[in-house]
């Protein structure tokens, strides 16, 4: 018997499988598109602009140059800086009323009872937001009122003294519930000089 050798042919080598890409997060496609439509506004925006700029300036040149005067008026004084300085030094709002600050509450203390409510002391912050400085020499008695309270508004004052040395005592208050939200309003204000 003769001895069979079968010959296998050689199978192609098998290409490498290519990796599988992970899907793009839907945050990063959202990022994606938004950055696209913000610099689509930006371009947008800068073409107008140049645009107009362009149309703009075009217009001014066709208009031909403008008429001058041939008489010229007087000059205008020129003060003297130091005058400048001193009056603006002695300007003062003297009669500053609710609008001219702004008040906000910080808690201090906070106590709650399940559903029944909260005890809490609150202290006045205040803010001057007029561009004309506070009198330093006068006192400013500042009238709030504190809402939130079970019992309805709590009224109280403060004095505002040198423009930023401020007299309060905290208030303490009981809200109805947990949630309800402690508020201040100014409703007077009242200057009187300093003795």
């Amino acid at each position: 018997m003769e001895e069979k050798t079968e010959v296998i042919p050689e199978m192609p080598p098998v290409p490498p499988v290519p990796p599988v890409l992970p899907a793009t997060p839907e945050r990063t496609r959202r990022r994606t598109v938004i950055a696209m439509i913000v610099g689509a506004v930006i371009v947008a925006a800068v073409s107008s602009g140049i645009t107009a700029l362009l149309v703009s300036g075009s217009s001014r040149e066709s208009a031909g140059p403008r008429p001058t005067s041939a008489a010229s008026s007087p000059a205008a004084p020129v003060e003297d800086p130091g005058d400048v300085a001193a009056e603006a030094q002695e300007s003062y709002n003297d009669s500053p009323t609710s609008k001219d600050f702004e008040l906000t509450l910080k808690t201090t203390e906070k106590q709650c009872f399940g559903s029944a409510g909260c005890n809490i002391t609150v202290e006045p912050h205040l803010s001057y937001l007029s561009v004309t400085s506070l009198d330093p020499e006068k006192t400013l008695s500042i009238t709030y009122e504190v809402r939130g309270d079970e019992s309805g508004p709590v009224i109280e004052t403060m004095e505002l003294t040198d423009q930023d040395q401020l007299t309060y005592d905290p208030v303490s208050i009981t809200t109805p519930g947990r949630l309800t939200k402690v508020t201040a309003k100014i409703t007077d204000v009242t200057v009187s000089s300093l003795s």
